[in-house]
């Protein structure tokens, strides 16, 4: 299992909260400038799939400072939604934004654990989560979770990063920057010496593409469904409660 700090004993769980606490002031920051401004248009392909399903309540799993949580907000108006993650350092900022962007709206952002989630039963229509699902300590309590709180026939749409064929130019390219590049770049900008080395380790490590549409089956789902983007850097999962 690949942990963010290889060499403090706490459990990943734990070590995913200290690295997200020491870079969330200059997490949206570095996810623009690293991702060249490409997780925007990710996030909307996500929410133009939930827009279409028009769910009444959503969960944000790994909400983190909110992007796809007020992505979500904008494009349903009237959808009660709620963001869920485990770091107080991230939700402080996600709560300014939405503050800031919905005033007045309720729009809960809740600190707690993906794999225990404070939520009963078939609570929400939606769940979605963005890059979020690689830092889960055990994924397959994490979907199982999110399989839960989902009512019948729900369903749920995850966001993550894959890796594109070693055997073209975009590949190539692609393991180069992640590797060598942005590690570099994110060490410098949020003064953290493994965040941004964890990032591109934890991606090689992520069962992405058809092993994690199985987990998404084994965990109660089902049509599994998978989209790459911009030649399989990233992927949307889509899967239903029945």
């Amino acid at each position: 299992m690949i942990k963010p700090y290889d060499e403090d004993p706490a459990g990943k769980k734990e070590q995913v909260r200290v690295m997200f606490d020491a870079i969330a002031r200059r997490y949206d920051l570095l996810n623009r400038v690293l991702s060249l401004g490409i997780d925007r248009r990710w996030r909307a392909r996500l929410v133009g799939g939930v827009r279409r399903q028009r769910p009444a309540t959503v969960l944000d799993v790994a909400t983190g400072t909110g992007d796809l949580a007020i992505a979500v907000g904008r494009a349903l108006p009237t959808a009660a939604v709620t963001g869920v993650d485990l770091s107080p350092g991230m939700l402080r900022i996600g709560r300014e934004k939405v503050a800031a962007r919905f005033p007045g709206r309720e729009f809960p952002m809740v600190e707690g654990d993906a794999e225990r989630l404070p939520f009963d039963e078939g609570r929400f229509e939606a769940v979605t989560c963005g890059f979020g699902v690689r830092n889960f300590e055990n994924l397959t309590r994490g979907l199982s979770e999110m399989y839960r709180v989902l009512v019948p026939q729900g369903r749920v749409y995850i966001l993550e990063f894959s890796m594109p064929s070693r055997h073209n130019a975009l590949g190539w390219l692609y393991r180069f920057y992640f590797r060598r590049i942005l590690p570099a770049v994110g060490r410098l900008v949020s003064r953290d010496a493994r965040a941004y080395s964890y990032l591109p380790e934890s991606v090689g490590e992520f069962p992405y593409g058809e092993p994690f549409c199985r987990l998404l089956t084994e965990a109660g789902f089902v049509r599994p469904q998978k989209r790459r983007l911009t030649g399989g850097i990233a992927m949307i999962y889509t899967a239903e409660k029945p």
